[in-house]
């Protein structure tokens, strides 16, 4: 009897496995809050009137700092400079400032006239600053004087020659001609430009006021930002950038068309997730600015919350970050899987007290290894992980409070007002918890790429589903973990290798520091296994060591077959890991 009752549990529970394996990957997130119908400009202006006196950004490398109010009085007035200089509703502003004051200025004062923000990667030299003018119709620029040793009047001066022997506004160039104005932040005057400083100055008290005015006949649903996709340009040498052969993103970027009510809503759902309303928080931002991650999890979410943004450096220098973090109390940390790693590296030696509550990492997939890393040298209470691409305008799954309490890998969970779905390629939905493309539809998805229909219809379908181009596992209960770039999987003598689940796994390696694991080509098994790493200092490793260290831990298949030590590896300057150029460097070295 007893055996008998056993085998009918069994086989019942083998049925009610199998039934949940067919349940199709597909969740639609119900919010518990509407979502607003408001711009970025009445946003700000709603924080001033209840926030006025709070700190709405402190710049620690400027030693400067705005509240709520100063940031409305400073955005208003250079709006109206900005129609004072015929700028009208829909033009392009191009931004190309490191992470400084004048950013959220102008970001703000852009939303408020009612422009469209072009946000430029600051370390983009002059052939991609052209190819950006013109491929958005730049009608204005507003850049920094120096970054990096880099000079962006003389940058200028290269592609719009004519900027040096024109009086400023009134530019017509051969190379660039959408682009009239070009407005510096610097102390010096250079020809044909205007003064940062000064301009601020140019509207009268009238045209200020109707900034206010002009408020409601700006829409919610009009487009107010562009962001180049990945950011990514094809080579360390600029020649090649506009080579036939480079395609997709490794090609000429996309640039993806967002709106007020995207950029407000997907920024507030993601700081609502973050608690950042619980208490006055002060958020550190060592992402850049002009990165969908700066701007919308980083400014916006600030602005949704009442929060502080904290710049600690211009650029990206991880000494001063924790400086930044140690002095001015910071309660959150905002960065990518590489940041985190240069944090850790410096604190381990330094040990300086600091107690930050949240460490929010994005940008790259995190391993659990270094998730526990942060939370026991960084001394931070909650470790939050979040995903999300620029085509949707921010993050699509984020960690929840309850996740977040423990050195374990938090779950990452669907944001609210969300569908998401897994795909084969066939594009029929593939069960739980088995690998797929992820799509997602929502409020937050791009309206498109700028002026490329064929790119938009190839990733947004007719019918609201966006893919996302990832390899994702997603379980009934909401959560979901990506696997890896649908380009970057491994075939290895016919077997599918999901390069993720091997960097976690080397990373625990003692003497390895950081790992990217990535196919090159294999005369007879199509592509082997190649683990790129940077190894700790004093230290010492082979592929043999390897090899010793993945037995009986992966599978064999998985163990890799080469092995190569780097330096440093190529990033953007938002701390993604270029791949690409890790196998442009290996199909080179093998030449």
């Amino acid at each position: 009897m007893f055996a008998k009752s056993t085998t009918l549990k069994t086989i019942k529970t083998t049925i009610k496995c199998a039934l949940y394996s067919t349940k199709p990957s597909y969740i639609h997130k119900l919010g518990d809050q509407p979502l607003k119908y408001i711009t970025i400009g009445q946003l700000l202006q709603e924080t001033a009137s209840k926030f006025g006196d709070r700190k709405a950004v402190i710049s620690v490398h400027q030693n400067e700092f705005l509240t709520f109010s100063e940031l409305l009085q400073k955005a208003d007035k250079l709006a109206a400079a900005f129609k004072n200089l015929n700028l009208e509703k829909g033009d392009r502003l191009g931004l190309w400032v490191p992470n400084m004051v004048e950013w959220y200025v102008t970001k703000m004062a852009s939303a408020r006239a009612g422009l469209i923000t072009v946000c430029l990667n600051p370390v983009f030299e002059a052939p991609e600053i052209e190819y950006c003018v013109n491929k958005t119709g730049i009608k204005a620029l507003v850049c920094a004087d120096e970054f990096k040793h880099h000079d962006y009047y003389e940058s200028l001066l290269t592609i719009a020659p004519e900027l040096e022997n024109c009086d400023p506004g009134k530019l017509k160039s051969t190379k660039v001609p959408s682009l009239k104005t070009v407005i510096r932040i610097g102390e010096e005057n250079k020809r044909g430009t205007y003064n940062f400083g000064e301009i601020l100055d140019r509207a009268n008290s009238s045209e200020v006021a109707n900034i206010a005015k002009l408020q409601h006949m700006i829409s919610p649903d009009d487009g107010c930002s562009l962001y180049f996709t990945s950011v990514l340009f094809p080579s360390h040498s600029v020649k090649y950038l506009f080579h036939e052969s480079f395609q997709g993103t490794t090609g000429k970027p996309k640039v993806a068309l967002t709106t007020h009510f995207k950029l407000v809503n997907s920024a507030f759902f993601t700081g609502k997730r973050l608690q950042l309303s619980s208490k006055h928080h002060k958020l550190c931002a060592q992402v850049p600015l002009f990165h969908i991650y700066g701007t919308v999890v980083g400014i916006m979410a600030a602005l949704n919350h009442a929060s502080t943004i904290v710049l600690p450096t211009n650029g990206y220098q991880p000494s001063k970050t924790l400086d930044a973090i140690k002095n001015e109390k910071c309660t959150v940390i905002y960065g990518t899987p590489t940041m985190y790693t240069d944090l850790i590296q410096i604190q381990e030696k330094r040990t300086d007290p600091i107690a930050a509550e949240i460490a929010v990492i994005g940008g790259a997939p995190v391993t659990p290894y270094l998730i526990q890393q942060i939370s026991e040298t960084l001394n931070v209470t909650k470790v939050h992980p979040m995903y999300g691409i620029t085509e949707c305008s921010g993050a699509v799954f984020e960690s929840v409070p309850t996740e977040s309490e423990t050195n374990h890998a938090p779950v990452e969970y669907v944001e609210d007002h969300f569908e998401v779905k897994v795909i084969n390629e066939s594009g029929g939905v593939v069960p739980f918890g088995t690998a797929g493309e992820l799509c997602v539809k929502s409020y937050s998805t791009m309206v498109g790429y700028w002026e490329d229909e064929e790119k938009t219809n190839e990733i947004l379908g007719r019918d609201g589903w966006l893919k996302t181009g990832d390899q994702f596992i997603l379980e009934e209960d909401g959560s979901g973990r990506v696997v890896g770039r649908l380009k970057d999987v491994i075939i290895r003598g016919g077997q599918n290798i999901f390069p993720k689940e091997i960097e976690e796994f080397l990373v625990t390696h003692p003497n390895i520091l950081d790992v990217q694991v990535i196919g090159t080509p294999h005369t007879r098994l199509g592509e082997e296994v190649c683990a790129c790493i940077t190894i700790k200092p004093q230290s010492h490793l082979t592929l043999e060591d390897i090899a010793t260290f993945c037995k009986g831990k992966l599978a064999y298949f998985k163990i890799p077959s080469r092995m190569e030590i780097f330096d440093n590896f190529p990033k953007t300057v938002s701390g993604k890991i270029q791949k690409f150029k890790l196998k442009e460097i290996l199909s080179e070295k093998n030449l």
